[in-house]
């Protein structure tokens, strides 16, 4: 995309226009800080597929009711390390961020805190809610489901959703170490930013409506697996752990997000939080980390290669770039920002 087609953001600037979005939409202020900072987090990182180009999505959904705007949220105990957190299909950043504060806290009590998140709407860029429990010192996995947008592997028709995955380690200096993938080569996010930068996309990325590999984003049925039958394997365990074992609707029974925007969601997440004190000696396990991404960094990179990052540090440089140049976001996009539009 030229640069001419781009506007470069300050981030609190950006946040701010996020927040006012999604309040003139109606999104009370509690729910609207705590999403602008989940979309905030992935375009200041490069994860431009959870960023501002949800915005437009999210405010329709608001406006046509899609999102409960005066849900009733519920934490039940379940056992020592076990809960459940029910999100009564407000927006998902919210609740989300508030299931892994109670698992974290299961955590530095029992050793393990794991807490399943019920019926809640989309909740952007899940790394966020890991390297929340990094931040505390904690070792977390997150996983949650999506609407039918990947055809198995072998298959022509879509079935699972992109059902994401995030891990995060604590560090004894610097950012947590975090890694975020969703199932399939590609988030459908990066479809969406695709459009809006009217580019083209790898063929390994979707396929069309006869199950054909495209180029074209506007063309895109359904997303493929990553790694062929290994995404598909991690896909279906995330749906039954954020679906089945919730008593949600699991593979294509989930609601599409895009079909009807005044229906809920209906999501289910998983949040699975390790405390390090109670499996060995805390500082031996920091030192190991830190030791583990010096050797990374002492690699000889590959041609081609600058140097050898640990899994996740690119989005961390892209973080830094941008506190200096500012966030770049599609001119079509930030013109929506910026407008009296919602939808």
């Amino acid at each position: 995309m030229d640069e001419e087609s781009l506007v470069y953001v300050e981030r609190e600037q950006l946040r701010q226009l996020f927040i006012e979005k999604l309040t003139k939409a109606g999104l009370p202020a509690i729910y609207a800080n705590k999403t602008a900072d989940l979309m905030l987090f992935a375009d200041e990182r490069g994860i431009h597929s959870h960023g501002s180009v949800r915005m437009q999505y999210y405010a329709e959904r608001i406006m046509k009711q899609g999102i409960n705007l005066s849900p009733e949220l519920k934490f039940t105990q379940t056992g020592p390390s076990t809960g459940t957190y029910f999100g009564d299909n407000t927006v998902g950043h919210y609740v989300a961020y508030e299931a892994m504060k109670e698992a974290i806290s299961l955590a530095k009590s029992n050793g393990i805190g794991v807490v399943g998140v019920r019926e809640i709407g989309h909740s952007g860029a899940i790394g966020y809610y890991a390297q929340q429990a990094a931040y505390e010192g904690m070792v977390a996995l997150t996983v949650c489901q999506s609407d039918p947008m990947v055809v198995p592997f072998g298959g022509t028709k879509p079935y699972f959703g992109t059902n994401p995955i995030a891990f995060a380690a604590p560090r004894q200096s610097g950012e947590p170490l975090l890694f975020d993938m969703a199932t399939t080569v590609q988030a459908w996010g990066k479809i969406l930013d695709a459009r809006s930068k009217h580019k083209s996309i790898p063929e390994t990325w979707a396929v069309d409506e006869q199950g054909q590999p495209t180029t074209d984003p506007y063309k895109v049925s359904a997303l493929l697996p990553v790694a062929g039958p290994k995404g598909y394997g991690l896909m279906m365990m995330i749906d039954i752990l954020a679906g089945s074992l919730l008593g949600l609707p699991f593979g294509k029974h989930v609601s599409s997000m895009y079909e009807d925007l005044s229906q809920y969601r209906r999501l289910g997440q998983f949040h699975i939080v390790i405390n390090p004190a109670f499996f060995g000696d805390e500082q031996q396990f920091l030192n190991q980390i830190t030791e583990m991404v010096n050797e990374l960094h002492a690699i000889d990179p590959a041609q081609g290669f600058d140097q050898v990052y640990y899994p996740g540090e690119i989005q961390e440089t892209v973080k830094q770039r941008y506190a200096e140049s500012g966030i770049p976001i599609a001119r079509s996009i930030y013109e929506y920002l910026i407008s009296d539009e919602i939808y």
